[in-house]
């Protein structure tokens, strides 16, 4: 008999998880990797696909505004590569 267990329980241990070998191989042990929660969505239709599709691909670009991200100069990466300090 197959046993199914609940979709966070299984987020939850990928997380963990991936979390562990993470700061092993960057040798930062106890630092968070990932955001506190998920968002779970049902996809209903194609213009839905459409739009989460292009948030995922267009998402890593933001990273450099993040205000979760510890190298956030408050300017855009852009200005960041144009402007560099020599």
């Amino acid at each position: 008999m197959v046993k199914h267990k609940p979709l966070g329980r299984l987020v939850g241990a990928f997380k963990t998880v991936s979390t562990k070998r993470i700061n092993e191989f960057r040798g930062t042990p106890g630092i968070p990797v990932w955001q506190r929660n998920y968002y779970g969505h049902v996809i209903r239709n194609d213009q839905e696909l459409d739009l989460i599709r292009e948030h995922v691909a267009s998402n890593p670009l933001q990273w450099a505004m993040d205000r979760e991200n510890p190298e956030n100069t408050g300017r855009h990466q852009v200005d960041v590569w144009l402007y560099k300090e020599a």
